[in-house]
């Protein structure tokens, strides 16, 4: 039950957090002739792999706060499913080269700044598997 409650309330935290930076980024990103890039979640998703390997590095092995922070926040946070959406409307907007630009500079700097974090912090050789 308090993994529950852990989970619930870093969930609300991320989506609401998730919700003031997309506003403050792109308030009108799927207005006009065509969608824009999506930056607001490429932008979400890189600051959450790099928030994620942080995170793996300072929870260690201490579940409470794995199911907090990684879990709810970040999985509250950090928007996967709005960016196959974004991918698939550059898509069907005839945007296909710019589609492509975003899955390779979210997939790649999502990883990147997981990477990032994990080494700046110290922590490749102690996040768990």
């Amino acid at each position: 039950m308090l993994g529950m409650l852990l989970v619930f309330i870093g969930g609300g935290t991320g989506s609401v957090l998730r919700f003031l930076i997309a506003s403050w980024m792109t308030p009108t990103e799927w207005e006009g002739a065509g969608p824009r890039f999506p930056f607001a979640t490429l932008g979400v998703n890189i600051i959450g792999c790099v928030f994620i390997g942080l995170i793996a590095g300072w929870c260690g092995k201490r579940e409470w706060s794995r199911l907090l922070l990684m879990v709810g926040l970040l999985g509250g946070f950090t928007t996967f499913s709005a960016f196959g959406l974004d991918s698939v409307r550059l898509i069907m907007t005839g945007h296909g080269l710019r589609a492509i630009w975003y899955v390779a500079i979210s997939v790649g700097g999502g990883m990147l700044g997981t990477w990032l974090a994990l080494r700046g912090a110290g922590f490749l050789d102690s996040v768990p598997a």
